[in-house]
């Protein structure tokens, strides 16, 4: 398509009639339109008015041509932008896990560290309790048995106890006579068998007449399993996935 001025001029000269053609028809200054719809981008109008239309047409083009490629431009943005953050969620995930496979690991690490103990030890005085709760390994969970002479389902915690010991010898677990630690008369009447427990010096069960929950008898699987459901006691049988599929894998390295 010739430029504006071009066609202007042009049309100029086309239109053009001397005096002496007066005996001449004149030209239609005006051919018939031609539909904006089936305008292509090249000219098929005369005239000054046709010109004009041609150039509108194609600016309305320009214009619909460059609002379909920002359309364009901000899609492609938008699906870097999608990709991107996928990417990058997918990587924190992965971090994430790393680290919690790190940190478990660490902890196993660190228990397994702990001492062993196999067996109930006997605390005499409250100075006792304190030592045995405060100065153990923070990774070393304390269980204190409160309890009294002369109550049958005391008798029976301690003979649960001794069944554990054995079997959680990374536990540490004590048994304390609650007269000997200055317990009062009420609690000695009404709030044993007591178990207590602790880690790093913090109590995170604490279990006052016990037999409301167990009933008055029971057996050391029953003490086991109520202190598993209480996140007190470790049970053997979950150890979490990410350890054991990073072992797995390193068995089959």
């Amino acid at each position: 398509m010739t430029d504006l001025e071009s066609k202007l001029l042009g049309e100029k000269l086309h239109y053009y009639c001397s005096s002496s053609d007066e005996d001449e028809p004149m030209l239609d200054r005006d051919p018939p339109k031609q539909s904006k719809s089936d305008w292509d981008g090249t000219s098929s109008n005369t005239g000054p008015k046709g010109v004009l239309n041609d150039w509108e047409q194609y600016k309305r083009q320009q214009s619909t041509q460059r609002v379909q490629r920002e359309k364009d431009v901000l899609k492609q943005i938008n699906d870097m932008a999608l990709t991107c953050k996928s990417e990058i969620e997918e990587m924190d995930d992965q971090f994430l896990a790393e680290y919690r496979k790190k940190r478990m690991k660490e902890m196993m690490a660190k228990t397994q560290e702990a001492p062993v103990f196999g067996k109930v030890f006997d605390l005499l005085t409250g100075d006792d309790f304190l030592v045995a709760v405060e100065n153990e390994n923070p990774y070393v969970t304390v269980i204190v048995h409160v309890y009294e002479h002369n109550v049958p389902t005391c008798s029976i915690m301690n003979s649960c106890l001794k069944v554990l010991c054995h079997e959680f010898q990374k536990t540490k677990f004590c048994k304390l006579i609650g007269s000997s630690a200055g317990m009062s008369l009420n609690f000695k009447m009404c709030g044993v068998p007591a178990l207590l427990a602790y880690r790093a010096g913090q109590l995170v069960g604490n279990f006052v007449r016990i037999t409301d929950e167990l009933g008055d008898d029971f057996y050391a699987g029953d003490v086991e399993n109520f202190l598993i459901e209480h996140g007190v006691l470790s049970d053997k049988s979950c150890i979490p996935s990410i350890i054991t599929n990073d072992n797995d894998n390193n068995d089959d390295i």
